[in-house]
């Protein structure tokens, strides 16, 4: 009996949102790259470990701002100081690298292999979502 409970209590953990996930443009559907999700003092981080289109290998990130300035794409942390609130993470920003702005960002677990990637500027209905689907 205990051991059925163990191993019930095993399988019925939350999914953690660390790990590789790839990101897909929200406009094309198109694989763009792989993402590692990181927890750092209790806050979330997020760094571009691959990039998965040829036209993008050896890109550097030309209109970031400050130390990350014409930096290589793959190895930029664009996922910064996100706070977790019961399932969801938010309170942190989100960077895009095509064009070195950094937005708000909320981060919830869809299901075990799918996350919801929101960012927006000041208020969350004025954005844009992005799913991310868990590297197998």
């Amino acid at each position: 009996m205990n051991l059925l409970f163990v191993a019930l209590l095993f399988f019925t953990q939350p999914t953690t949102v660390e790990g590789t996930w790839v990101n897909i443009d929200d406009e094309t559907g198109v694989e763009k790259s792989e993402i590692v999700l990181y927890v750092e003092a209790g806050k979330l981080y997020g760094r571009i470990e691959r990039l998965l289109l040829p036209e993008d290998q050896g890109k550097v990130c030309e209109k970031c701002p400050g130390k990350d300035k014409n930096q290589p794409i793959e190895g930029l942390v664009i996922v910064n100081g996100l706070r977790q609130e019961g399932n969801v993470w938010t309170d942190g920003e989100i960077m895009d690298p095509a064009n070195g702005k950094s937005y708000d960002c909320t981060i919830k677990l869809d299901d075990d292999n799918t996350l919801n990637v929101r960012g927006y500027l000041g208020f969350s209905f004025l954005g844009r979502t992005q799913v991310w689907k868990r590297k197998s």
